[in-house]
């Protein structure tokens, strides 16, 4: 019989990984001054990837992997690293940065829908209507900043919600992905640094073809914006999220993004002069009312099983 994971194995790596991810929203808006955002990708798990091997070296932990877990760290380097990131920056040239995190609040959406195609993870009636009042909420708030955006014009508006939803299609695929059996063979940061590695080649691949040679930002806090990026926010929390998805399960895990989108619209406030009007303030407590009944349904299902 499996051990219980401690409830001070969960809530710290949670609060840790909420507490950074909140921030990296904004921290990307200043990666899309002068570098494209492919380049600027490319850049920050290039570093992680560095810095992924440091830990995974220090630990003991040995980077030769055989040719399925190869695989299998590229396929998470093309879904994570890549796709999911190239998009996210991308749609944050037209969103702010706390309207992107709240999209990525729906991310326990499809978690928990793969998850029960793939595992057979439970999703009760609770978590279904949870969801739907999360997505209304959503709505809301996208309707708000089609009407009022200065950022971006509507069409750009539906362009970034668009671009937005595939990336956390792309993130939902990697989470998953970790519920598998060969994840948990392979240590987490021999897997992690070939998966940042194989998506920093294949950012770079990316965008020599659609932007041409590599941008230099010569501002001091370009890049050291990347490197919390890659450190604090990929070195530190991909392995904690990932070890919570695989203690926990992928739709639990991604609870934190209801934490999340309430740091970071606070932190788009501030920094990004974004405009609260009764529509989004009706869309937030929409979006997180949902995200909270989902939650509740879904703690409740595993507590009667």
């Amino acid at each position: 019989m499996s051990k219980a994971p401690s409830a001070s194995g969960i809530i710290l790596p949670f609060a840790t990984v909420t507490l950074i991810w909140s921030s990296t929203w904004i921290v990307i808006r200043d990666q899309l001054a002068i570098v494209p955002p492919g380049w600027s990708v490319c850049y920050r798990f290039a570093l992680a990837a560095l810095g992924m091997a440091m830990v995974a070296r220090l630990s003991g932990a040995s980077l030769a992997i055989d040719r399925r877990a190869m695989l299998f760290a590229a396929a998470l380097g093309l879904t994570q690293f890549a796709f999911n990131f190239n998009l996210l920056y991308r749609a944050e040239v037209f969103l702010t940065s706390g309207l992107c995190a709240l999209v990525y609040a729906l991310l326990m959406i499809p978690n928990s829908l793969l998850a029960r195609i793939f595992f057979g993870e439970r999703v009760t009636g609770g978590f279904v209507l949870g969801s739907a009042v999360a997505i209304a909420g959503i709505a809301l708030l996208f309707l708000n900043e089609y009407r009022t955006s200065v950022m971006a014009t509507p069409a750009q508006v539906l362009l970034g919600f668009g671009i937005c939803v595939i990336a956390v299609m792309f993130a939902s695929v990697s989470n998953v992905m970790q519920a598998a059996p060969l994840a948990r063979t392979v240590p987490m940061a021999s897997l992690l640094t070939w998966a940042m590695a194989i998506g920093a080649a294949a950012d770079a691949v990316w965008a020599w073809i659609t932007t041409g040679p590599p941008v230099i930002d010569p501002r001091p806090a370009y890049w050291l914006g990347v490197a919390y990026l890659a450190i604090a926010g990929s070195v530190i929390t991909f392995p904690l999220y990932f070890r919570l998805i695989q203690r926990i399960g992928a739709g639990p895990a991604a609870y934190s993004s209801v934490l999340v989108p309430i740091l970071a619209m606070g932190l788009s406030t501030l920094f990004e002069g974004y405009r609260w009007t009764a529509l989004a303030i009706a869309g937030v407590l929409l979006a997180l009312g949902g995200m909270v009944i989902a939650l509740r349904a879904r703690f409740r299902g595993k507590a009667r099983r």
